[in-house]
């Protein structure tokens, strides 16, 4: 199926359930037959069903992403670790909104700098190549990683998140996937308890404390799991990515069968 051919652009808060969930592990995981299952679903209940992408990644990587008609196109894309929060239109351009963006301009302020200049030689720390707006991103080595470079940056006002025990990303304060999603959602009128989110690391953590049904799907993280076992609402699936999210739409009762997902 080719897609996003039958993407929808209705609004989104009259839509039966809406999937927010991040790319690398979960959407993007699970086998090739699996990740066809869940897609052709959504494709073939778009006008039931909203997609908002809640990743790490920048929005170039998801414009590329659903250009190259591998996976359906989402209605919101809430990126670089929720430091991003923008609409998808049919061209696949990715454009922030401005109205949600602007606390997150205020938090990080002009602190780039600062926070590169504090973390300079710290070990175990390689700044990525990649140039974002309102965050720091580095390749981390766990086995050379000193704890001490998060007390740098809470120091200078700002939040630290280790994820997948390889990266380490520098956020404003308070900026993270969950308080973008909440507040993408409040903007939208989406109600919660049609939201479905899911992930995988330890950077989806704030997401799947929100209180919305949630799932951390198969093969996550372990302090990820670690971490949500005592919330009611977080379903820890036996399947990974796609199919893991396929379980959960299932266990939370938001949709019908989710046929060959």
């Amino acid at each position: 199926m080719t897609r996003h051919a039958t993407f929808d652009v209705s609004d989104i808060s009259k839509k039966t359930m809406v999937l927010a969930t991040d790319l690398d592990g979960t959407f993007l995981g699970g086998s090739a037959d699996q990740r066809k299952g869940l897609y052709d679903w959504i494709e073939q209940h778009r006008g039931a069903v909203g997609l908002i992408f809640v990743t790490g990644r920048d929005p170039g990587f998801i414009h590329d992403l659903v250009r190259s008609q591998s996976v359906p196109q989402p209605d919101y894309v809430i990126g670089d670790v929720g430091t991003t929060i923008a609409v998808m239109d049919d061209k696949q351009h990715v454009t922030p909104i401005q109205t949600l963006e602007e606390h997150i301009s205020d938090a990080w302020a002009d602190a780039g700098p600062q926070a590169q200049f504090a973390l300079n030689g710290m070990p175990g720390l390689t700044l990525q190549s990649t140039l974002f707006r309102y965050r720091l991103s580095y390749d981390m080595d766990p086995a050379r990683f000193d704890p001490a470079a998060v007390d740098k940056i809470e120091a200078l006002g700002l939040d630290a998140i280790i994820s997948d025990n390889r990266f380490f990303d520098v956020l404003p304060k308070g900026v993270s996937k969950g308080p973008s999603l909440l507040r993408l959602m409040d903007h939208l009128g989406i109600a919660k308890e049609r939201v479905l989110v899911a992930g995988d690391t330890l950077n989806d953590l704030s997401m799947l404390e929100t209180g919305l049904p949630a799932v951390a799907v198969g093969g996550s993280e372990p302090a990820l799991i670690a971490a949500v076992t005592d919330i009611d609402t977080v379903y820890a699936a036996e399947a990974e990515g796609a199919a893991g999210i396929a379980e959960a739409i299932l266990h939370h009762k938001l949709f019908r069968t989710p046929e060959g997902a």
